[in-house]
């Protein structure tokens, strides 16, 4: 078993507190998730959706997608509905809009894990 040579032990007793302090700052962080806002805010609401004719899917089991308003070019533009096949294991996010601090903002849809 090695021992701490006597000159090195102030250091190694400060350092040692130092970590212990450090750990106990960091213990108490609470890290919230980020959300997911996509795009720039905007300072009013989108129109309501637009109605879709869905019809029949392509192939059995596809799942029909909704359409959304998206913000381009300085304006809200529709993006269409459309068929997708299922994804074993996630299930489909749309996307929407919230109104949060001074305007409206974008939350990305997609495939989320279950």
């Amino acid at each position: 078993m090695r021992t701490v040579p006597t000159r090195l032990f102030p250091r190694l007793v400060r350092n040692l507190a130092m970590a212990a302090a450090v750990s106990a700052v960091l213990s108490a962080c609470v890290v919230y998730p980020a959300r997911e806002y996509y795009g720039p805010t905007v300072g009013y609401a989108p129109p309501a959706a637009q109605i879709e004719t869905v019809g029949i899917a392509p192939v059995p089991g596809y799942i029909w997608i909704g359409g959304y308003w998206n913000w381009v070019g300085g304006r809200y533009s529709w993006i269409p509905g459309r068929w997708e096949a299922p994804r074993p294991g996630y299930r489909w996010v749309a996307p929407h809009w919230e109104h949060y601090g001074r305007g409206w903002h974008m939350t990305r849809g997609g495939w989320r894990p279950r």
